[in-house]
């Protein structure tokens, strides 16, 4: 079956002499798999539209039982050159791509959440200037998406705030021993993060290691309500940049 269908770029390998496989988010099929063959080749009409970061519009030939696809064509949606130039977006955009990649399965249609990864790539790429705070607001987000979103208890002002990862509460009071104690800079964050979509979150002023920990204590939240949830192999990415800011 010829299918043409929007499609974000996840991952991109080299595949025998001169091929390649990339892995997509369609809006058709969800995350699949597909061959371009040839696409090493300077000259090949594929070469510059497959990288990691594009939103495309893609035609290929699907079969459901194939594992791998054959792309046909490609043309680019989207494409910024800032994801080569500038290293923080370009940790980012590959710690959200391989996080979105985890949270979805082979064939699974996902339109909320293609749309959320297309509208915020394009955010990114064009957004001057970008914090690395953009990413646990990623998490957020995409916890919500997969159902699994956080919920703020009522609490009250200056109070300490625990994030409770199995009940995925914000709380005043640990409810079991897989509890996070928060800095008043998380608490805020989450809390606002929750609750609202303004960019005033990113003014909110992290040191290093206090961002690197939220990030951290949102990991654990996935991994305790994804099943197969791994660390990101990006992550060495991100944490360079957290040391050059």
């Amino acid at each position: 079956m010829i299918t043409t269908s929007k499609a974000i770029v996840l991952r991109s390998i080299d595949y025998q002499g001169s091929s390649k496989i990339i892995t997509v988010l369609s809006r058709t099929h969800g995350k699949i798999a597909l061959i371009a063959k040839g696409a090493k080749k300077p000259k090949n009409k594929l070469a510059g539209a497959i990288e990691v970061g594009n939103v495309l519009e893609v035609t290929y030939y699907y079969k459901a039982s194939r594992n791998i696809q054959t792309l046909a064509e490609a043309s680019i949606e989207y494409q910024s050159l800032n994801f080569r130039k500038d290293f923080e977006k370009a940790s980012i955009l590959y710690s959200t791509l391989e996080l979105i990649s985890q949270l979805i399965h082979e064939n699974e249609e996902n339109d909320e959440l293609f749309l959320f990864a297309s509208t915020f790539i394009q955010w990114l790429g064009d957004t001057e200037p970008v914090t690395p705070s953009v990413f646990p607001y990623v998490q957020l987000r995409l916890a919500q998406i997969a159902g699994v979103g956080l919920v703020v208890q009522k609490i009250n002002e200056n109070e300490t705030v625990y994030l409770n990862i199995s009940s995925g509460t914000l709380t005043e009071n640990p409810d079991s021993e897989l509890s996070y104690k928060l800095t008043k800079n998380q608490a805020l964050f989450l809390k606002v993060g929750v609750n609202s979509r303004n960019t005033e979150i990113f003014n909110i002023d992290f040191a290093n290691a206090e961002l690197k920990q939220l990030i951290h204590h949102l990991d654990v939240y996935f991994k305790y309500h994804i099943e197969g949830f791994k660390d990101r192999r990006s992550d060495t990415i991100f944490e360079q940049m957290l040391k050059e800011t």
